[in-house]
C-alpha cells in the first residue's frame, strides 16, 4: 500500500482526488491497462493508494468525463476504446448496389519521409522541416476510388511504419497504430470545407481538375492530448452527405 501522499507525483497543492486521477491517467498512457481492458476494482486501487474508496471513485467519474474510461453495467470500468476508424464516413455516405450502405475499402499506394510543411507542423507542434512519415490512401468501393487521404505521422515515434508491409495498411489504420507500435488515438477534430480538385487530387480520385471536392482535415490526439495524426482527405462532393441529428 502506498501512503496518499507518496502515491502520486503531480502537484502537491492539488486536491488528492485530482493527483490520484493524474496518476491513473499516466498509468493508462504507459500501457499498464490496454484498451478494452478492465482496470482493477475502485476497492483494489483505493487499498493500493492508501485513500477512501469515496475519493477512488471521485478519480475514476473524472477519467470517465474526460473520456479515458467507460462504466460498463454489472461488468466493471474498462479503458475507452476509441472508435474513430469510420468517422470519416459520417460525411462520406455511399450505398452499392439495391441502396445497401456498404464500407469502403481502404489501400496504401504512397509511402515517404519528408518534411511536415507548414499545416502539417501546425497541428502536430512540429517546425516545418521537421521529418514525418507520409503516407497515402485510398478508400474505394466497388473498385472506384472515394476518398484520397494524405496522412503526416511525427518521427520517429511513427518510424515502424516506414517498413511495415504495405498489406497491413489494408485496414482501419487507428487499430493498427495501436496493434503495431503501442499508440492509441483518443479522439480527433475534423475541419470541412469545399473546394475544387488539384490535378494531382483528380488523377487519384478519377475526376477532372476543377471539379468540386469536399476536404476533410483531421488532427488525431493520444490518451495524453498530445497530436498524433494530421491528415487531410478530399472526395467529389458530389459524393458527399452530412447527416445530424439535433435533439
Amino acid at each position: 500500500m502506498h501512503a496518499a501522499s507518496d502515491a502520486v507525483g503531480s502537484d502537491q497543492r492539488l486536491p488528492i482526488y485530482q493527483r490520484l486521477k493524474d496518476a491513473l491517467a499516466e498509468r493508462i498512457q504507459d500501457g499498464a491497462w490496454k484498451p478494452g481492458e478492465a482496470i482493477p476494482a475502485e476497492s483494489d486501487l483505493a487499498s493500493e493508494f492508501g485513500v477512501a474508496l469515496g475519493t477512488m471513485r471521485k478519480a475514476i467519474e473524472g477519467l470517465v468525463q474526460q473520456g479515458l474510461l467507460e462504466r460498463q453495467q454489472g461488468r466493471g470500468t474498462f479503458v475507452r476504446r476509441a472508435d474513430l476508424g469510420n468517422t470519416l464516413f459520417r460525411f462520406f455516405r455511399h450505398t452499392g448496389k439495391g441502396g445497401k450502405p456498404v464500407v469502403p475499402t481502404q489501400k496504401l499506394v504512397g509511402r515517404r519521409t519528408a518534411a511536415a510543411g507548414r499545416e502539417a507542423a501546425r497541428a502536430l507542434g512540429l517546425t516545418a522541416d521537421d521529418p514525418v512519415l507520409w503516407l497515402k490512401r485510398l478508400r474505394l468501393v466497388d473498385g472506384e476510388p472515394l476518398v484520397v487521404d494524405e496522412i503526416a505521422l511525427p518521427l520517429p515515434r511513427f518510424q515502424a511504419l516506414a517498413t511495415l508491409p504495405a498489406e497491413k495498411f489494408d485496414g482501419l489504420l487507428y487499430p493498427l497504430y495501436e496493434r503495431e507500435i503501442g499508440i492509441t488515438v483518443a479522439r480527433a477534430t475534423d475541419r470541412i470545407a469545399f473546394s475544387r480538385a488539384t490535378a494531382t487530387v483528380a488523377k487519384a480520385l478519377g475526376i477532372a481538375a476543377g471539379d468540386p471536392v469536399v476536404v476533410i482535415d483531421r488532427t488525431a490526439f493520444g490518451l495524453d492530448g498530445a497530436p498524433l495524426e494530421w491528415r487531410r482527405s478530399h472526395g467529389p462532393a458530389d459524393r458527399f452527405s452530412y447527416d445530424v441529428e439535433i435533439r
